[in-house]
């Protein structure tokens, strides 16, 4: 599986699986299905309105047969991805996310570009450069994430906490918070911890060690310790469990 390392703005490396080809070409299916329903609804009520001869217009007919379906496409990747924050219909099903690769979120610009060039990695070509940009690239981007400066990860296994950390935690009366200024990180905060403690276990080696340094660094400077503690693994599975006593 390939892999890519993103800088957040926490300035911790954290390492993400890339989406390989074949789970983005299934997002992509899903997300045409959904797209090709809307319009043949849309498509239907204007068949059925141009019965009347006022409507029986060769502009008209052209736009709703020929243009329509190309901008509902990237009219449905631009807005699903961002009020879904990187994610449309297909990707949230196969556990995929639009990422920037600098660690910033992406913006309004990114997804328009992402959507606009559509057009030609998926849509003129057949998805026949999209297709041979992800696969031959080295962060499996293609014309719309090399523009845009993005590539689509996995995120599925990482994105919620597993049961066994929250069924640890009984209740507020047997659990005493060691940390109660966790309180102002937000969830996505809590999240990166896990995810980075997660890494270090699975894979120990060198970048995932500096990775765990420098993420107690910094968050020991937001909560204002002055001596970081010696057990860093076990520091940051505190500030978990105190989170989620404090903030559930």
């Amino acid at each position: 599986m390939s892999t890519i390392d993103i800088r957040t703005t926490q300035n911790v490396t954290i390492e993400y699986e890339l989406a390989p080809l074949r789970e983005r070409y299934f997002a992509f299916f899903i997300d045409a299905i959904i797209v090709f329903i809307a319009y043949y609804a849309v498509a239907l009520l204007f068949t059925m309105a141009m019965q009347d001869e006022s409507w029986n217009d060769g502009m008209l007919f052209g736009v709703v047969y020929g243009l329509l379906p190309v901008i509902a496409f990237m009219m449905y990747h631009f807005f699903s991805e961002i009020l879904a924050d990187g994610q449309s219909w297909g990707k949230k099903a196969l556990g995929l996310k639009v990422v920037r690769l600098d660690g910033e979120e992406p913006g309004l610009t990114d997804y328009l570009l992402r959507a606009v060039l559509h057009i030609i990695d998926s849509i003129f070509s057949i998805g026949v450069i999209a297709s041979f940009l992800i696969s031959s690239s080295v962060r499996n981007q293609r014309l719309g994430d090399l523009a845009a400066n993005t590539s689509v990860i996995r995120v599925r296994h990482n994105s919620r906490f597993k049961l066994e950390d929250i069924l640890n935690i009984n209740s507020l009366e047997n659990y005493e918070p060691q940390y109660p200024d966790v309180q102002q990180f937000s969830e996505e905060d809590m999240l990166l911890i896990k995810n980075v403690v997660t890494r270090y276990r699975t894979y120990r080696n060198k970048a995932h060690a500096e990775a765990i340094d420098q993420l107690v660094n910094r968050v020991s400077g937001l909560l204002d310790i002055e001596q970081p503690p010696a057990d860093k693994i076990e520091f940051l599975k505190t500030l978990i469990r105190d989170y989620i006593v404090l903030t559930r």
